[in-house]
């Protein structure tokens, strides 16, 4: 098979070395066409070297086109990944410490929240580029296998003004699968799962043994573990509120809904310290500034360091692979994708892009209709449904007024701010990322003229609630292996240290 490939935003090692590792582990796929681009020319190069270091190892005879010029790099795609972080790490710092001026305490701020608000806007002016650039130089009915964040807010943009065929993926659902797992005291591939929603927001309405329901279970078994009792206290209390457990983590679940990180002072009582997810503040900034950091400094050594080897049994369980695997060959996989509702889950909106079990072969990506969310899961939903469809309108429309509409819709937000607090903040945030907004020139402009001739509302000069400082190289030195994980991991917190409660 010599279909192509194309990676956009390549130099993300974490995403792009296992991707590829995964693709080139179907033995079918050993001679197609692989292409890597980035914006960034030191990451692209470095990222290239070492996955072309382990084809080589592999005895494959693939050759890695590797291009800044990414109309190149999509030229007659078959499938394209994307894996970009728009702005950067640089853009990412501004999500989160202007927030924070405000009061607006996040841990991660891709998805939801101010962070992920802004994030959206960025991601989808970029987006739009992309799709077109596919619409016009990819393989005619191309598939856009999205895995940046926030993930339904691209996926949305994609499928209704970028014209092109977009399937959002991630690995929420694989962690929480394996959590029920653990807590019921059962091996992963025992547990019979169906989990629904939206992408972070996603419900295991149904977990079963042997065809037996579980789901009832489930609240005895988490209160009562070693572990998830402390680290996993926001989802716990979820669970107990509403009846399901939540795919997604402390940290990041605790940023989508009103309740835990709204006064200060509370904030602890949610979280725990021994590892980001469970809640840090800016904990996902801080993890990715360090893998960064290290995968600079460390790079020689990574390519002394073994290659990695294609087999099955080292596939991650990201769903990329297994799709295009299915979509190839025609061996249907079951996994939980992002699409466009279109009645899949019949108590969300049409246009919404929800989360849902789907199969695929050769026939193509299939979604079985799921029917009503319990209602109280379904209002969680609906409500960061209204937050990503205004976010989604004033990225494609520049206007600042949705913009700020969906900052006052957003659960944490609305918990913590005024409507003028919201406005200012909007300004400041419009301004400090104004290189990555070029739909948003004339609202910039008026932002400027406000925050230097007006009246300004008092801010904090404010580090969050349980924010860690930035690992030095020389911390890092200490133990190599964390740093490698942390920096190769597209899942940065799938291997968690013990809990630190209260620390």
């Amino acid at each position: 098979m010599t279909f192509k490939v194309t990676f956009i935003g390549a130099g993300s090692i974490g995403f792009t070395r296992g991707l590829l590792r995964d693709l080139l582990s179907v033995p079918e796929f050993r001679n197609m066409k692989v292409s890597f681009t980035d914006i960034s020319q030191d990451n692209l190069d470095m990222v290239t070297q070492l996955c072309q270091r382990d084809i080589d190892e592999n005895g494959l005879s693939i050759n890695i086109h590797s291009t800044t010029n990414r109309r190149e790099a999509l030229e007659g795609a078959k499938y394209v990944f994307n894996v970009v972080r728009i702005g950067g790490l640089e853009a990412f710092k501004k999500d989160i410490e202007i927030p924070l001026k405000y009061g607006v305490d996040q841990c991660v701020g891709d998805t939801l929240s101010a962070g992920g608000i802004m994030y959206g806007q960025r991601g989808i002016a970029t987006m739009l580029e992309i799709c077109k650039d596919i619409r016009e130089v990819a393989k005619e009915d191309c598939l856009l296998l999205n895995y940046a964040n926030p993930m339904a807010m691209l996926t949305w943009a994609c499928n209704t003004y970028g014209g092109v065929r977009t399937i959002g993926l991630c690995h929420g659902v694989q962690g929480g699968h394996r959590q029920i797992a653990e807590v019921l005291g059962k091996e992963k591939e025992e547990i019979d799962i169906i989990c629904a929603g939206i992408n972070h927001q996603t419900w295991y309405i149904k977990v079963a043994y042997k065809g037996r329901d579980m789901t009832g279970e489930l609240l005895s078994a988490f209160e009562n573990h070693h572990e998830y009792s402390k680290t996993e206290k926001v989802r716990i209390d979820m669970l107990k509120r509403f009846g399901y457990y939540s795919t997604e983590s402390n940290g990041h679940l605790s940023e989508y809904v009103p309740w835990y990180r709204k006064r200060p002072e509370e904030i602890k009582e949610w979280i725990d310290l021994g590892s980001w997810i469970n809640g840090e503040t800016g904990g996902y900034l801080r993890v990715c500034t360090e893998g960064r950091t290290w995968f600079q400094t460390d790079f020689p050594n990574w390519m002394k360091d073994p290659a990695f080897e294609y087999k099955q049994e080292n596939r991650s369980e990201e769903h990329g692979s297994y799709i295009l695997e299915a979509l190839e060959t025609g061996r249907v996989y079951r996994g939980h994708f992002n699409v466009v509702n279109n009645g899949v889950i019949t108590n969300l909106p049409d246009d919404a892009v929800i989360e849902a079990p789907g199969y695929v072969d050769r026939n193509g990506i299939n979604m079985p209709v799921v029917g009503n969310l319990p209602l109280g899961c379904a209002a969680v939903c609906n409500v960061s449904i209204s937050v990503q469809r205004l976010a989604v309108e004033a990225a494609i429309t520049g206007d600042d007024q949705l913009l700020r509409q969906a900052m006052m819709m957003d659960p944490l937000v609305g918990a913590v701010c005024n409507p003028k607090e919201i406005w200012q903040m909007v300004d400041e945030l419009l301004v400090g990322l104004e290189e990555w907004l070029p739909q948003y020139t004339d609202a910039i402009a008026e932002a400027k003229v406000r925050l230097q001739t007006g009246t300004l509302l008092p801010t904090k000069d404010y580090r969050g609630a349980a924010r860690l400082e930035v690992k030095t190289v020389e911390e890092m030195e200490r133990d190599r292996d964390a740093a490698n994980k942390n920096a190769g991991e597209a899942d940065k917190a799938k291997e968690r240290p013990a809990s630190q409660l209260n620390s």
